[in-house]
């Protein structure tokens, strides 16, 4: 994974395994034995660039072991497959889950990679019907797939997304139960989930997520804590990022250390009662 490799100006993450789990964590490792809260999601929660990711402020502020399972790219199908990961959650005082897109999951449509869930493996005759003109090996990865998807017909891609939005539901209800409840949601976006023309576009994370969806998975945890952050915040943030000068456009993409740190401040105050 290039992310892991060191070059001039980049962070040292000290990647760790826990258990038998195949999955590289952001270090260092973290006592298990103690409490401690942990933290489940994407990129943002595994800190891409950002010195002190909100997990390891929240573990700070909270005084108490905070782990930090994010995965870069990862999506909700690498967590359900880790039975590892999933032990770590439930046997935590609480788990930080961050809402996933909805693009790097396996659905009727199309199968992404079991680990990098970002990588697109292969569709289904059934996307391959719908879309006769489109040749399937020129795609990598799932955002380059659904945006030729999109541009090629409104229409039928109308169906690829709600075809997404019910996998997702489906698949994080099924994330939620298998650690009891013990939950808190977190929305961390550039979007509010009311905005319904950001939600149905191909841009932003989580992708394609609505409010209809999330509302759908609240009386199944703890709380939802929703953090969006402003075009200053992610300014500001991009000049207090670690990275080299070739991952530049990279870390354009993301929020940056004073979302991370607005997003701790919240999620302190939604975690005390559990904690």
């Amino acid at each position: 994974m290039a992310y892991q490799n060191m070059g001039e100006g980049a962070l040292n993450y000290t990647p760790c395994r826990y258990g038998n789990s195949k999955l590289l964590f952001r270090g260092p490792q973290k006592d298990l034995d103690a409490p401690y809260v942990a933290f489940l999601g994407g990129t943002e929660t595994y800190g891409k660039f950002v010195d002190m990711p909100f997990p390891a402020l929240v573990e700070t502020s909270l005084g108490m072991t905070g782990v930090n399972l994010g995965c870069v790219n990862g999506g909700v199908d690498v967590f359900l497959s880790d039975e590892t990961v999933l032990d770590i959650c439930r046997k935590a005082e609480v788990t930080v889950l961050q809402i996933p897109g909805a693009q790097n999951i396996s659905n009727r449509f199309y199968t992404v990679h079991a680990r990098r869930n970002d990588r697109f493996l292969r569709a289904s005759d059934e996307l391959q019907r719908m879309y006769r003109n489109i040749d399937f090996t020129d795609f990598n990865f799932t955002r380059h797939l659904l945006h030729t998807l999109g541009a090629a017909s409104s229409k039928k891609f109308a169906m690829v997304r709600e075809e997404l939005r019910r996998a997702w539901s489906a698949r994080m209800e099924t994330m939620v139960e298998k650690l009891h409840g013990d939950v808190v949601l977190l929305w961390l976006s550039d979007h509010s989930p009311d905005d319904g023309a950001a939600c149905d576009a191909i841009a932003g994370d989580p992708l394609f997520v609505n409010c209809e969806m999330v509302e759908g998975l609240r009386p199944l945890v703890k709380d939802v804590v929703e953090v969006v952050a402003t075009k200053d915040e992610i300014a500001t943030g991009y000049e207090l990022m670690v990275h080299s000068d070739l991952d530049a456009p990279a870390a354009r993409e993301m929020l940056g250390p004073v979302v991370h740190a607005g997003a701790a401040g919240m999620l302190r105050e939604a975690l005390m009662p559990y904690v």
